[in-house]
């Protein structure tokens, strides 16, 4: 599921080749009525849902006294409220159910304050809480919430932040690994997650992060 049904057609035509059934939906997490209209569609080819990751995410690097109400809520409105929302439309299926695995995408912002975007590391900070306070109302009802907070990933997006600034020179310095993340690195942690060899995890935000949280100095 995304905003976009070229990524959904590339997802499902991956999950295909595997023998796999998908299901093709587009949705957006500002939407309701998009996430339960992908609800029903799912339960109408698949009859249920087990697993829900939470992965719409936004962020823009702005002095805080500069950030306009219209960017601080644009984040906070994907990040947070969307994973709440979501958490809520699929949730109220998996209760229904008695068994659902929510796995939620948090940050190193979730744990520690980056440079200049505060509305990102509040929305991130939030989805741990929102996490942790699911975990505590759904757990005794069969669904375990939990959460994944990556380390620094190199995507198409952000090469040229990681390459060419003393930003990225910075994340490589505290990440005691020496290296940043592969995406596929992250595919683990939440299979993992969703998995039945997760059953008495409930409330964790797992890090993934190459040792980032763990690192002082460093040299």
């Amino acid at each position: 599921m995304s905003r976009r049904a070229e990524q959904v057609d590339a997802a499902a035509a991956e999950v295909e080749a595997l023998g796999r059934r998908a299901v093709r939906v587009t949705a957006d997490v500002s939407d309701r009525a998009s996430l339960e209209a992908a609800l029903a569609q799912t339960l109408t080819e698949l009859g249920k849902i087990d697993i829900l990751v939470n992965c719409a995410g936004i962020t823009k690097r702005t002095p805080t006294l500069d950030v306009t109400d219209e960017e601080w809520g644009a984040i906070v409105e994907t990040n947070l409220t969307g994973s709440w929302r979501a958490c809520q439309v699929f949730g109220r299926h998996m209760l229904e159910r008695g068994y659902g695995r929510i796995v939620n995408i948090a940050s190193l912002a979730s744990f520690v304050g980056l440079f200049e975007v505060a509305a990102y590391t509040a929305s991130k900070a939030g989805v741990a809480g929102l996490t942790r306070a699911l975990a505590v109302e759904w757990g005794r009802r069969g669904v375990n919430v939990n959460a994944i907070a990556p380390g620094v990933y190199r995507t198409a997006l952000n090469s040229a932040l990681l390459d060419g600034t003393d930003r990225g020179k910075e994340f490589l310095l505290r990440t005691p690994l020496g290296r940043f993340g592969r995406t596929e690195e992250l595919s683990g942690a939440c299979v993992f997650l969703a998995s039945e060899a997760a059953s008495y995890i409930n409330g964790e935000v797992l890090t993934v992060d190459g040792g980032f949280l763990a690192s002082g100095v460093n040299q």
